[in-house]
């Protein structure tokens, strides 16, 4: 369904969108960088899957552990406490859908729509996790806060904040213009994804590899998730009130098409 609503000059959105969105340009080419990189760190995964299924842990993994988990200041350990909660349902749901919404009442229409199927790639990772089944790390090895009954492989907390949250940088990176509240929020955003990765491994309840490979598998869902956004807003979400798009250029008509359209005249 093509969206064909005009937004009038006075309303608040369209002053929105001439304050903060990039001209589209330089979306284009921010999307089209920012694509290229997701998809240089997506391409070790399948490797480094194939051989989680085999070894329970990689000796840089208990290494990177117990090296973690030598620190044990209060804040630091509050911090890592804190971001691994948010991880877990229903919090990360919560978390989902405050952003979804205001995606939506902000006229990023397409925007929130992309947004829940980036959300989505959890739902990869726990069939990853079956075909995978890598034991997490075990009390005899190092110390755990609490032994969860799932496969190791990836981690979900890391995943789902990759997909998710990486989509956030992407819209960030590629839809706002540069200042100080652009560049706040870009900072924000990778150093939840970053020290995510860090939380899991302070507690005990993920391998070093195990975050690596969440993170890989996110970037290769992250990929997927821009080119369905690329794909569809110039198709069908050229007219929303923030941050429209122009419509797709029609693909030229082949040598028979336009023999048969000669032929009908």
């Amino acid at each position: 369904m093509t969206q064909t609503n005009a937004v009038p000059a006075d309303d608040p959105r369209a002053k929105l969108d001439a304050a903060v969105i990039a001209p589209r340009p330089t979306r284009r080419y921010r999307a089209a960088a920012f694509q290229t990189y997701v998809l240089l760190a997506s391409a070790v995964f399948v490797v480094l899957a194939v051989v989680a299924h085999t070894v329970a842990y990689f000796p840089i993994d208990l290494t990177i552990t117990r090296a973690v988990q030598t620190y044990h200041g209060v804040p630091f350990d509050r911090l890592m406490f804190g971001l691994s909660w948010l991880g877990f349902f229903p919090q990360a749901l919560a978390l989902a859908v405050v952003v979804v919404v205001l995606l939506l009442f902000a006229g990023l229409r397409w925007e929130a729509m992309v947004s829940m199927f980036a959300a989505a790639g959890i739902g990869i990772g726990g069939l990853v996790k079956i075909i995978v089944y890598r034991p997490r790390p075990s009390a005899d090895l190092v110390h755990v806060l609490r032994q969860l009954p799932s496969s190791g492989f990836p981690s979900g907390h890391v995943l789902s904040f990759t997909t998710f949250c990486g989509f956030l940088v992407f819209l960030a990176f590629t839809l706002l213009k540069p200042g100080w509240g652009r560049t706040t929020l870009l900072v924000f955003l990778m150093l939840v994804i970053s020290l995510m990765g860090l939380s899991r491994i302070y507690e005990g309840q993920h391998w070093f590899s195990d975050v690596m490979g969440a993170y890989l598998l996110g970037s290769l869902w992250l990929t997927l998730t821009i080119k369905l956004y690329r794909w569809g807003k110039p198709r069908y979400f050229v007219h929303q009130p923030v941050a429209p798009d122009v419509p797709a250029p029609a693909a030229p008509a082949t040598p028979s098409q336009s023999a048969a359209r000669d032929a009908a005249r």
